[in-house]
């Protein structure tokens, strides 16, 4: 009896046989990732250890408050409390790093071979003295000692005739004439200025020719030599 099997049927029997083999693989991964977990938490399960201790200094065995114990690489860390005492979950391996304040830090290892899920411990932390530089204080002079120090000093006679001629009063009145003004005096002109514009609109403003106190102000200023002395400043300059 011949079988006759087509191009067709040859096609269907590799596609069948293809997913066949793709389904067995699927399932067998599908079987591992489930069974995974059960051992990874066993795992887990095995190496997760309380560890429970104090934090001490080692000259006085006094309790040490505040300390920080760090889980390297974990992210993770607690603080001793007001007796230096401490408790934090941990996993077999871990490097447990000690910190305070003023002492030097200490690393200790959690045996990957303990038995029991337990274990304690007793840090003595040592004091971490740091040397500064020497720092000189003197106390400030006396008011008597200040004022004959001051007296004795001696000043250039250079500069005491610029200071001479910089508080004269033909200095001032030529700064006063030629500094500009500050932002306060401008806004004060202008709004000034303003007022007066305002006061008058409509109306032609008094002339101060005809004032008798601007008369007054004039002729002090005159006596004073007021316009004389700024001529020859200028000339001077």
């Amino acid at each position: 009896m011949l079988i006759y099997i087509s191009k067709t049927d040859i096609f269907c029997m590799k596609q069948i046989l293809r997913y066949s083999i793709f389904a067995a693989l699927t399932f067998i991964a599908c079987r591992s990732f489930a069974q995974s977990p059960q051992t990874t938490a066993t795992v887990n399960k095995d190496s997760v250890i309380q560890l429970y201790g104090v934090v001490m200094t080692s000259d006085s065995l006094q309790g040490l408050p505040a300390a920080s114990v760090i889980v390297e690489n974990r992210g993770r860390g607690t603080l001793t409390n007001d007796q230096g005492v401490f408790s934090i979950v941990v996993l077999k391996g871990d490097r447990i790093r000690f910190s305070s304040v003023g002492f030097k830090d200490n690393v200790i290892n959690i045996p990957y071979d303990m038995q029991g899920n337990q274990y304690s411990v007793i840090e003595l932390m040592t004091n971490d003295t740091a040397y500064l530089p020497a720092t000189i204080l003197r106390s400030r002079p006396s008011g008597s000692q200040f004022e004959r120090d001051f007296v004795n000093t001696e000043v250039p006679a250079d500069q005491l005739e610029l200071a001479r001629q910089a508080v004269s009063a033909a200095k001032r009145r030529v700064l006063i004439a030629t500094l500009p003004a500050d932002g306060r005096e401008a806004v004060n002109r202008q709004l000034t200025q303003q007022a007066q514009k305002y006061y008058y609109q409509g109306q032609v403003p008094p002339m101060n020719i005809l004032n008798p106190l601007a008369w007054a102000d004039f002729i002090k200023a005159w006596k004073r030599g007021d316009f004389k002395r700024q001529d020859n400043t200028s000339d001077g300059q």
